[in-house]
């Protein structure tokens, strides 16, 4: 029997303490662990979103396993938005299986009913657990971030010439939208707008409207990378899709983490947001759950329900980018993150060997000498 919902004015609305996270944990755990209990990989992205998102160490492997309805009880007093928080802990939990067992994916979904929960995600994992990949990622594209998806917004949010009837579809003859992005190359340094100028010309990314580039919508978290201060490896990616999901209130946003962990670790979907393909095994990189975890606890702490994959970024473009992100609120890295490998756009091990290759070829191309603006491969020179 499922948990109601509290009527607001009796909902629990504070930070949840040690014994009570304990409680949270175990239920997390509970509905994910295998018949040998938490793989490695789980019990290192779970415990570090715990211990990050509450400010409590858990020992996961002490907890005993609860029922989904003792569990939901002990959340009497949670409201909806909270018990999604959870129920997307075990979809991260779930997730990172491959493959993910059919009894896995059936008592996340128990215990989120146990909750009042409903997320869209669900019937997506349960694709994947009974090995359907193709029904799984048509299932996604329906139920993911972009499946109220609107053509005429696009020319709203996002500056295109005519409507997109797909949100990831391409944009590569809109040369009004290419000059557009190309002119933040004419702000002044320490701009927003300037950063990402530099992002795209170090990499030999195409401007969005050119023959080459990416898909508008998901152009907008290149943003996101200098706003928050990520670089633009594989790793980093997971880095900004889990801040931007976590600053996102919307639960929907989670699903955004949910595609770059199943195309980045695990190879659940092959290709994503009109350009992504898989390529697996970045997420169990050494030090990534710890990053990861610092990037969900910084996007939790910005400032109001933000939803930067719709944002009108050019209306701040030429704000100073340190003003930008105090008016977020988006704290500094940790230091146990930054320890764990985590790098801007500009330091060594910001940019991948690819994306320095295709950033040189740009600059021969078009007889200018090339800049990587202090980015290097894997804090090597960048030659």
């Amino acid at each position: 029997m499922a948990t109601p919902l509290p009527p607001d004015h009796q909902a629990l609305l504070t930070a949840p303490d040690e014994v009570e996270v304990a409680h949270l944990a175990r239920g997390v755990v509970s509905a994910v662990a295998g018949p040998g209990g938490l793989s490695e990989l789980q019990a290192l992205v779970l415990g570090a979103q715990f211990e990050a998102l509450t400010g409590h160490s858990i020992d996961l492997a002490a907890l005993e396993p609860i029922e989904p309805e003792e569990f939901a009880a002990g959340m009497a007093r949670r409201n909806l938005a909270f018990r999604s928080r959870i129920v997307q802990q075990m979809l991260l939990g779930e997730l990172i299986l491959a493959p993910i067992p059919p009894e896995v994916s059936d008592r996340v979904t128990r215990f989120a009913n146990a909750l009042s929960v409903t997320d869209d995600l669900l019937g997506f994992t349960r694709r994947l657990s009974e090995g359907s990949l193709g029904l799984a990622a048509v299932d996604f594209d329906r139920n993911g971030y972009s499946a109220d998806w609107d053509p005429m917004l696009a020319e709203e949010r996002l500056g295109v010439a005519k409507p997109l009837a797909d949100a990831w579809e391409q944009s590569v003859d809109d040369p009004a939208l290419a000059a557009r992005w190309a002119s933040l190359g004419d702000l002044p340094d320490g701009t927003l707008g300037n950063g990402v100028w530099r992002l795209y010309r170090a990499r030999g990314f195409e401007f969005p409207g050119s023959p080459g580039s990416a898909p508008p919508l998901l152009a907008q978290h290149d943003w996101v990378h200098v706003l928050a201060d990520f670089g633009t490896t594989l790793e980093n990616e997971l880095e900004v899709f889990g801040y931007i999901a976590r600053a996102n209130d919307d639960p929907r946003g989670f699903s955004l983490l949910a595609m770059v962990v199943s195309l980045f670790e695990t190879g659940h979907l092959a290709t994503a947001a009109g350009l992504f393909e898989a390529d697996t095994g970045h997420l169990s990189t050494r030090g990534m759950a710890t990053r990861l975890a610092d990037a969900s606890l910084r996007g939790a702490l910005t400032t109001g329900s933000n939803d930067f994959m719709a944002l009108d970024w050019f209306a701040i473009a030429d704000r100073p980018l340190d003003v930008v992100r105090a008016e977020f609120g988006i704290p500094p890295k940790s230091a146990a993150a930054v320890a764990a490998g985590s790098v801007s756009a500009w330091e060594p091990g910001g940019i991948s060997p690819f994306q320095l290759r295709a950033g040189m070829a740009a600059a021969e191309r078009d007889g200018r000498p090339y800049e990587a603006f202090g980015a290097t491969v894997d804090g090597g020179p960048g030659r």
